[in-house]
């Protein structure tokens, strides 16, 4: 097992890791009960010496309710019937997360409509009020 890729900068060690097998739930026959293939992988979010202040907080976000109360991201895979596929997909899961939280995003830059679009909206909503009034039941006054 080597250390986890994350983007040309960033790399986990495979000792900030901890993994455990579980039993998958799901279809597989007599066989589901005996075996413990599903993967359940842990990452100490906040003890990382790998991640900076920055994508901490930013993965803790991006994570939700797979951190726990201590700051642990918990990853669980079972999609595939075998230890090392589910072992691999929950680093997968766990490196697409992290780089999720490389990403800076972009600051929101407030804008003003325009004096024209200002005039153009309650031209149209004058107009809209109009044709709805034309839709009323007609006078009798005739």
């Amino acid at each position: 097992m080597s250390d986890l890729l994350i983007n040309s900068t960033l790399t986990i060690p495979q000792a900030e890791f901890a993994m455990s097998f579980i039993r998958a739930s799901g279809p597989g026959g007599q066989h589901v009960n005996k075996s413990s293939t599903a993967v359940q992988m842990r990452f100490d979010v906040l003890n990382s010496p790998s991640l900076s202040d920055e994508i901490r907080q930013r993965l803790i976000k991006i994570a939700g309710n797979r951190i726990t109360s201590g700051g642990e991201l918990v990853v669980t895979a079972q999609r595939f019937r075998s230890r090392e596929q589910n072992r691999r997909d929950a680093l997968q899961r766990i490196a697409t997360l992290v780089r999720r939280a490389t990403v800076v995003p972009k600051k929101r830059r407030r804008t003003k409509p325009s004096a024209k679009a200002r005039k153009r909206r309650l031209d149209d909503k004058r107009k809209r009020g109009e044709r709805k009034k034309l839709r009323g039941r007609p006078s009798h006054d005739a």
